[in-house]
């Protein structure tokens, strides 16, 4: 999984965060996306977390790049699996403890 999330998640979000991205290369770019966590979907539809119901470092890892979307304007409101994923790795103390830290929260 954390392969996964590292070449197929992380990386393109990269191109993302280049303010010269054509609308072309953007466009193929969340096309790819969305087949990419159309998986993790698939995977949280029987995991309360990406390995069963024990956290790990790859749900941490998921967290921190599917995180980005929002701020990179990436619409993932069709992976409700993943939305729900997200608000309850956001509640978890530690997650909020750190997020506070960084200045993404106040």
């Amino acid at each position: 999984m954390l392969s996964y999330i590292n070449s197929e998640i992380h990386k393109p979000f990269g191109r993302l965060f280049n303010p010269s991205v054509t609308p072309a290369v953007r466009d193929e770019t969340v096309a790819y996306l969305n087949k990419r966590y159309a998986l993790i979907e698939q995977q949280l539809s029987s995991n309360k977390f990406l390995l069963g119901d024990h956290f790990t470092v790859a749900d941490a890892y998921l967290f921190t790049v599917t995180n980005w979307a929002d701020y990179l304007k990436v619409d993932l409101s069709q992976f409700t699996k993943v939305q729900a994923f997200q608000k309850a790795v956001s509640a978890r103390p530690a997650v909020q403890a750190a997020l506070r830290a960084e200045g993404l929260i106040h």
